[in-house]
């Protein structure tokens, strides 16, 4: 199993093995060490993330969202360029390429468990028909507790 998350002291991204016997985390970057929190693993199921105290995870596509909406507006522009010279059967074929290539990539990429609060993903875990798929209401209450910490904190008071 692997863990890739930001480091909370360097902010630098890390990616590093783990295993259920681990008790920390150390960052190769600035050596930070996190420490796992207990209860962390059900045997060899990841029950919560390991770098911040949430225990809020999802499942997702272990793909970069933006590469693929980039195939689909790719597949799109190509179908619009094709549609203006009037090639019908190409258009609707790249159409088509386009929708099986994503459908190639959604069967053959594997899944990731994230979580909501620090965004930590974790690969080549068990146990993630017990996380549910992304839900927007976590996130968003994910994202507004963010928003309050940050406006709670004092104001800097040094002259810039």
């Amino acid at each position: 199993m692997y863990a890739a998350y930001h480091c909370p002291t360097c902010h630098v991204g890390s990616k590093t093995a783990v295993s259920p016997t681990d008790e920390t985390l150390e960052c190769p970057h600035c050596g930070h060490v996190l420490q796992v929190p207990p209860k962390s693993f059900d045997g060899d199921k990841l029950q919560r993330c390991l770098v911040c105290p949430s225990t809020e995870l999802f499942v997702r596509k272990n793909f970069p969202q933006r590469l693929g909406v980039s195939i689909v507006v790719a597949g799109l522009a190509t179908s619009c360029i094709t549609w203006h010279f009037r090639m019908v059967f190409a258009t609707f074929a790249v159409l088509f390429a386009t929708a099986l290539f994503d459908l190639l990539l959604y069967l053959l990429v594997g899944n990731v468990l994230e979580c909501y609060r620090c965004q930590a993903q974790y690969g080549g875990t068990d146990g993630e028909s017990e996380h549910g798929a992304f839900d927007l209401e976590v996130h968003e209450k994910h994202r507004q507790q963010k928003i309050r910490m940050l406006q709670s904190q004092p104001l800097d008071t040094k002259a810039t």
